[in-house]
């Protein structure tokens, strides 16, 4: 089986949750029906529920910038797989290269 490839975007600790709707809202435009490769926008944690209803019906996905192993606990500030699912999240970027040299990852 050939996997499609996949296009993402990390956007890093940038856009507030109107900033980024209003980006997600153009994106839509130009990559809303795109199928050649799979399209996943990374947003930060506080954006990504905004963000999975704002690209509803469209074939970009969203992918969150971390996730922690455990399902649940005392992990201040970590989010949970089942956290991000819930929201409607199908991709998360784990060990890039900003939490391996800042956090020792």
């Amino acid at each position: 089986m050939v996997r499609k490839p996949i296009v993402a975007g990390n956007w890093k600790m940038n856009k507030t949750v109107s900033d980024a709707v209003t980006l997600v809202n153009g994106l839509k435009a130009d990559l809303g029906s795109m199928d050649k490769v799979d399209v996943v926008v990374c947003p930060p944690f506080t954006a990504l529920s905004a963000v999975v209803q704002a690209l509803k019906g469209t074939k970009i996905a969203v992918g969150a910038q971390n996730m922690h192993w455990e399902k649940e606990g005392a992990f201040t500030g970590e989010i949970s797989a089942e956290m991000l699912r819930e929201l409607g999240v199908h991709y998360v970027i784990l060990g890039h290269s900003e939490r391996r040299t800042y956090f020792h990852e």
